[in-house]
């Protein structure tokens, strides 16, 4: 059974386990305890550690939409780096098994990192701004007025051509 060497609290030499006092500082040693503790001991264990707590509370929001499962699974591993853990699903309407790995996916997080998410999307370009996004219901109200206005020009149009004539 081999032992982890000791070390010197003060200068941080490591020195043989017969040793009791540093020779430099003269420090009682220590057992340096398990080397590698920061290192995950599986992938799993690894991503775990990349999320963060704050960012996991609040119902799912759709945050980004990708052409297949290979984007969306990149999408994934951009947001972990973030700290924010996401979850996939197949798009509505796209949900036959038999398409497999193709198709379109969601990506989802929670509400809570739903804002950071959102933000890192946007600095790697995945996602376009919300200024350059156009609301359907803001352009539909717009049409309808504009349509309005052409009916209201053509009605006046056709009533001056009768007074005319």
């Amino acid at each position: 059974m081999t032992r982890e060497p000791l070390v010197c609290p003060a200068c941080a030499s490591t020195h043989e386990l017969d040793q009791r006092f540093c020779p430099q500082c003269g420090m009682p040693l220590v057992y340096a305890g398990r080397t590698g503790v920061d290192q995950p001991i599986t992938e799993r264990h690894e991503r775990a550690r990349k999320v963060k707590p704050q960012y996991t509370e609040g119902d799912l929001v759709r945050v980004a939409r990708a052409a297949n499962q290979a984007e969306a699974e990149m999408i994934q591993g951009l947001l972990l780096e973030e700290g924010a853990p996401s979850m996939t699903r197949r798009s509505a309407g796209f949900d036959v098994p038999d398409m497999l790995a193709a198709g379109p996916r969601d990506v989802l997080v929670a509400a809570s990192g739903a804002g950071v998410a959102r933000e890192a999307l946007l600095e790697a370009e995945i996602i376009e701004p919300p200024s350059a996004e156009v609301d359907r219901g803001q352009a539909g109200r717009i049409l309808t007025w504009l349509l309005g206005a052409v009916i209201l020009v053509a009605l006046i149009a056709w009533i001056g051509l009768e007074l005319i004539v």
